[in-house]
């Protein structure tokens, strides 16, 4: 059995990490009586930790906020992760958050064990990161922690959402993941108007507050969150969006497309549709000529006028034609 110094900390720890903890599940982590955790929570309140207790079926306890920010217990694994963390953000992935990156940064690289400072500063020395070739979009750090936060806690969100053509409308939600694709933040959530899972782009969110009441969890979709933005960022989330017929077996169309590209839906053994989509026609032409098979597109217009300038270009680049 832990000594109560120790006992202490694993129960700080405990309460850290997750919102709501069972006074039982709590004994049963800690190998102590019920009894047992009650003391220590008082302990924890005379040190000025405010946890909060709830009584009868589902009574339980949670870490509140204080006035100050208390002291958060990491082991090796979350220590290296938030030091690694930390050096990508403040190289400028999420906009705004770079000074204060690197604050946190030195305030935990100074009690970071040797050994773990010498992993984190084998992993920055020896990785170099490859500039984007186009700058992402710009995404609130406020946004992400309100959007996170519901996440966690499943509390319906109410927000005015941005659409591709500049018209905003208000969302109401029942948040589930939020995904990170690149340089893009995605929401992935239950719509409540709609009746279905739906992708928000995190940059184009204003979230409206407070948040809305508590809900019971879904399951999440097929494939979990990831594959769902996946398999939707390409058909519902950029500016422009086309439906290519490939003259090429789906499996190797497939091999030659990222699933943030687009999703490939065979026809049959010779050919196979592509629905992909991009911010603008430029990125979808380059998507295309990267096939390196035939193809037929009919839409959006604006793609099939570019690639007749691109014909046309290409074919007064070619010596002898």
């Amino acid at each position: 059995m832990l000594e109560t110094s120790a006992r202490l900390l694993r129960l700080l720890s405990l309460l850290q990490s997750r919102r709501d903890w069972a006074g039982a599940a709590l004994a049963e982590r800690l190998q102590v009586s019920e009894r047992t955790v009650r003391r220590d929570v008082d302990r924890l309140r005379d040190l000025g930790y405010p946890v909060h207790a709830s009584r009868g079926t589902d009574g339980g306890y949670r870490l509140g906020a204080g006035a100050a920010m208390p002291p958060l217990l990491l082991d090796d694994e979350e220590a290296v992760a938030v030091a690694v963390g930390l050096r990508t953000a403040a190289g400028g992935t999420v906009a705004g958050i770079e000074e204060s990156s690197v604050r946190a940064l030195t305030k935990l690289e100074q009690v970071l064990p040797a050994r773990l400072r010498h992993r984190v500063n084998a992993l920055q020395t020896y990785t170099e990161p490859v500039p984007a070739d186009q700058p992402g979009p710009v995404v609130d750090p406020a946004v992400l922690i309100v959007l996170a936060g519901a996440c966690r806690d499943s509390e319906r969100l109410r927000f005015d959402y941005r659409a591709h053509d500049g018209s905003s409308a208000v969302r109401v939600v029942e948040p589930y993941r939020l995904v990170s694709w690149g340089r893009r933040w995605y929401l992935l959530a239950w719509d409540v108007d709609r009746q279905d899972w739906r992708t928000f782009r995190v940059d184009r969110i204003h979230p409206r507050t407070p948040t809305g009441p508590r809900f019971p969890p879904r399951d999440p979709p097929e494939g979990g969150a990831a594959a769902y933005v996946a398999r939707g960022v390409s058909a519902a989330a950029w500016r422009y969006r086309s439906r290519v017929l490939v003259h090429a077996p789906a499996t190797v169309v497939a091999e030659r497309i990222n699933p943030a590209v687009g999703v490939v839906e065979a026809v049959d053994d010779r050919t196979c549709v592509l629905n992909t989509g991009a911010d603008s026609v430029q990125t979808l032409a380059v998507y295309l000529g990267l096939l390196g098979v035939d193809f037929d597109v009919t839409e959006p217009p604006e793609l099939v006028d570019y690639l007749r300038t691109l014909s046309e270009r290409y074919g007064r680049a070619t010596p002898g034609r």
